[in-house]
């Protein structure tokens, strides 16, 4: 597979470089130990029990970027710049954790006093930039953002829950978490992870890719789900009986052209890989972190209907089956723990749907939107909106599960987009705020207004991996930032308008007569 080529200016954010303790597996990618808690492991013959809140499998930091909200438009690209670096910055730190296990096991300060306490310091000293930007720029910076500069070290079955940040469970950067997590018992005889083995031959925790993640516990069989039971604040579909019942269907393929890469246009722009994972694009093809307004208009299409230059994109699938991609020693791809075959979609389809409350009205031109959150594990799901499910058991949806589908049924990702629209603003400093969901009723909140609802489907032909003794083998999963552990909750979706103004105006107009049009 091919992917984005166009020359690169320097990127706004340091690069993460892979670190020579990484060992390479099989599918070329490096190995991101999986620090999974077990209740009970053997070691030397000897059985011992543990907790399952005394391991440290990955890092866990407020999200500063979601917090922002007063950034005046001329700061907002150092702002977006500041923050990719914190991406960066945790990346490593977390590349720092997996590959110093030896480390680990004789020093139980060790992840507190040389990971967290100075990933502290750096995200205070970033934290400062911002301030410092958003002020000089005529804005007023939040006071209390350096209140969001700790991270801890916390398990990996421990989601966080509610509101979608950390609040004061996340602020003990001082590192005086290290004794949380620094049993020994996991450390695979000689204390390293690379070869992701222990004594006996046999990692319990890993997968059989020495990646972190998914495990069996991140999959599901979709006949175990209950029908009508995803309960989700988000993602509802904003059409109905009522209303504009029309539809309106773009037909963009399934990125024929091979066109990846790991940056991404809305949060990091300018920022070279700064998504720390591979997106798949359908639409427009001239879409990476350097393109501009100007660039997206005068781009080609994968789009039938050459009126819509939209970029519609969202992370890769992957089959963790030993295959070396393209991107096996790169930055967002192998170097970063998404190793195995891209899985790419047998079906897009692309449609905008109506408001069940009255007519939608165009969208603007080059609208951003940012639909689930990439860092869902760690933030909580508040902004979470994955849909998991599987054709044939369309009834059934999870969020935080990976579905199991029978033979012949293919795994489906769905997403519905927030449909309510703040009546000015393309984007906004959270890349959140100027957009909203409907509410339970599909009317939007006091100030916003309906514009046509974006709904992505997105079926794959993928072979069911086979869970057997808490072990998943070739399992599929999400591109992901490497702390967020590949887990499902982490799927996400972007997009940019780039309809033309004619285009814009039929898709409004077919929706609001009730017609269905392509």
């Amino acid at each position: 597979m091919g992917r984005n080529t166009r020359k690169r200016r320097t990127p706004l954010a340091t690069k993460i470089v892979a670190g020579a303790a990484a060992l390479a597996v099989g599918g070329g990618g490096l190995v991101w130990a999986n620090f999974y808690a077990s209740a009970h492991e053997e070691h030397g013959g000897h059985n011992r029990t543990r907790s399952a809140a005394a391991q440290v499998a990955t890092i866990d930091c407020p999200d500063v970027g979601q917090q922002i909200r007063d950034v005046p438009d001329r700061a907002r690209g150092e702002v977006d710049g500041e923050l990719a670096t914190m991406d960066s910055q945790i990346t490593d730190a977390y590349q720092r954790l997996a590959t110093t296990r030896r480390a680990q096991a004789g020093d139980a300060q060790f992840v507190g006093n040389s990971i967290l306490g100075p990933l502290k310091e750096r995200r205070k000293a970033i934290i400062d930039r911002i301030q410092l930007e958003i002020n000089r720029a005529g804005g007023r910076a939040d006071d209390n953002l350096d209140e969001l500069a700790g991270c801890q070290g916390r398990p990996a079955d421990q989601m966080q829950n509610g509101g979608g940040q950390n609040g004061g469970d996340g602020q003990n950067g001082d590192g005086q978490n290290g004794g949380d997590g620094q049993d020994g018992g996991d450390q695979n005889g000689d204390g390293e992870n690379g070869n992701g083995q222990n004594g006996d031959g046999q990692n319990q925790d890993d997968n059989g890719n020495g990646v972190a993640g998914p495990v069996a516990d991140d999959f599901i069989d979709i006949n175990d789900v209950q029908p009508n039971s995803r309960n989700s604040r988000n993602g509802l579909a904003a059409n109905g009986d009522g209303g504009s019942t029309g539809t309106f269907t773009t037909e963009c393929g399934v990125n024929e052209n091979n066109l990846f890469n790991s940056d991404n246009l809305i949060a990091a722009p300018g920022v070279d890989n700064g998504a720390h994972h591979t997106h798949d694009y359908v639409g427009n093809q001239d879409n990476d972190a350097f393109s501009s307004d100007q660039d997206l208009a005068a781009a080609d299409t994968s789009c039938q209907n050459q009126g819509d230059k939209s970029t519609y994109y969202w992370p890769v699938l992957r089959l963790q089956d030993g295959t070396q991609e393209f991107d096996a020693g790169d930055q967002g791809g192998g170097a970063e723990g998404n190793i195995g075959k891209i899985l790419k979609p047998a079906q897009a389809e692309i449609k905008f749907v109506g408001s069940r409350q009255g007519d939608v009205v165009a969208m603007p031109k080059f609208l951003r939107v940012i639909t689930g959150d990439a860092k869902s594990f760690t933030n909580g799901d508040a902004n979470a909106n994955s849909s998991w499910s599987c054709s044939g058991f369309e009834d059934r949806q999870v969020t935080d599960k990976y579905p199991l589908c029978p033979e012949g049924s293919q795994v489906l990702r769905t997403i519905n987009f927030q449909s309510c629209w703040d009546g000015q603003n393309i984007d906004s400093a959270n890349h959140r705020d100027h957009m909203a969901f409907v509410q339970e009723d599909g009317s939007c909140a006091n100030g916003f207004q309906a514009v046509p609802q974006l709904q992505i489907r997105l079926a794959y032909d993928i072979p069911a991996p086979t869970v057997e003794n808490g072990q998943v083998q070739n399992p599929y999963a999400v591109d992901s930032f490497p702390e967020q552990l590949h887990k499902p909750i982490t799927d996400h979706n972007d997009f940019i308008n780039v309809m033309d103004e004619d285009l814009m105006n039929e898709v409004v107009d077919c929706i609001n007569r009730g017609e269905d049009c392509q």
